[in-house]
């Protein structure tokens, strides 16, 4: 059965999945069709027959598109996964312990220690607890009351034990940018690996690896209005690398399991029109997001949970977080989509707890107040009507009583 989502509906949560952009189903399309007659396209990489060299082509020539948007030297440096999750996955388990074995972890005196912060996602803050059941040491940084990571905190917390820095690019509930270049410098000048899960921050800031001078980044598809169920990991040439998922040796040895080819050209579509629409869709969306936080900000009841000011680049443009008092998340989740908008309230892979996020009280919010956190977030196809119509249906919401 499919479910059908009412005519007009709003949609406001792309920081949680954006959907497919033209881009993306065109180059698609031929991967689509069914019956032997597309077996060229829809060959296994893998296998040396000339269906098989055709989808290895089309993988290749998107893995080269995506190292020239992302500012890799090399297309090798693009490692195809199965999304962002296993790319965290990957840099956690995988290289933290191959550098760790490299420098003679179990051999000698010498415990690794692995930095990340307390507002990363789960697919990267799971994987630390683990390393900590194995015998790593593990800090986790605070970050202040406005969402960042401060050089300051990071060049406290280093030592020469440390083997990898993990710190996300941006935080997607409220949108904090972190400084990934200092954070860079300041691991690299003690001989630590830096990763940076950049999940949410492709095709909102600008975005080179080259430039920001990191180790690694995690990337996912259906962020930037490509497919979901496909990601990808950069890593530097030459870097240490530990492959994590074993079986067949595909990507180089670096990621076993047959490659997703329809996937992997519909994300390499979606990502160069992402990066190619940044600079221009990125101003459009920080003054829709400076209008909406005016609009719900002069709301009572209704207030930001981060100061943003007007077109500041410190924070993602595309996203909204406000707190709203004397109401849970879930209630206002659920009224405005009642009425046909639909929004969360936090990251959507803990939609389903009941505790608040630990975004927020990372960051020194209250409880109470944090549970009645609202994220908006948009994209290229929202609208500044979508926007004026939502505020209106959120006054609505906490209007009711006295209706």
């Amino acid at each position: 059965m499919t479910t059908k989502v009412a005519d007009g509906y709003v949609y406001l949560d792309w920081a949680a999945t954006a959907p497919l952009c033209e881009e993306a189903a065109q180059a698609m399309e031929p991967y689509m069709k069914p019956g032997p007659g597309n077996i060229a396209v829809g060959g296994n990489p893998n296998s040396l027959h000339s269906p098989g060299r055709a989808a290895f082509e089309a993988m290749e020539y998107a893995r080269r598109d995506m190292a020239r948007d992302l500012g890799a030297q090399r297309p090798n440096e693009i490692i195809f996964t199965s999304g962002a999750t296993e790319s965290d996955d990957t840099v956690m388990l995988g290289i933290a312990e191959g550098i760790a074995a490299e420098r003679g972890w179990r051999t000698g005196d010498f415990t690794p220690h692995v930095i990340t912060t307390e507002i990363e996602h789960d697919a990267i803050l799971k994987p630390a607890k683990r390393l900590e059941q194995e015998g790593f040491r593990v800090t986790r940084l605070a970050p202040d009351r406005r969402g960042f990571i401060t050089p300051e905190a990071l060049s406290a917390a280093i030592d020469d034990d440390t083997v990898l820095v993990s710190v996300q690019m941006a935080n997607s509930e409220v949108g904090s940018v972190q400084p990934v270049r200092e954070l860079a410098r300041i691991a690299h000048e003690h001989g630590a690996f830096f990763h940076t899960d950049a999940t949410q921050a492709l095709g909102k800031v600008p975005f080179d690896v080259g430039e920001l001078g990191i180790d690694a980044a995690s990337l996912s598809a259906h962020k930037i209005c490509g497919p979901k169920g496909v990601g990808a990991l950069y890593v530097r040439a030459h870097a240490p690398f530990r492959d994590y998922l074993l079986g067949g040796g595909q990507e180089e040895g670096r990621r076993s399991g047959t490659q997703n080819v329809c996937g992997i050209v519909g994300f390499a579509a979606a990502c160069h029109a992402a990066v190619t629409m940044q600079p221009t869709e990125a101003a459009r969306e920080r003054a829709l997001r400076d209008g909406l936080y005016r609009e719900l900000t002069a709301i009572d009841g209704v207030d930001a949970t981060v100061d943003v000011p007007a077109g500041s680049e410190e924070y993602l443009p595309n996203i909204v977080h406000v707190l709203v008092d004397g109401y849970e998340s879930e209630t206002m989740v659920l009224r405005l989509d009642m009425k046909g908008f639909g929004v969360s309230g936090g990251s959507a892979c803990s939609s389903h707890s009941l505790d608040p996020s630990h975004v927020l009280l990372s960051m020194g919010i209250e409880g109470d107040r944090a549970y009645g956190a609202l994220r908006i977030s948009m994209g290229r196809y929202t609208t500044e009507d979508d926007l004026k119509r939502f505020a209106a249906a959120v006054r609505e919401s906490l209007d009711w009583q006295n209706r």
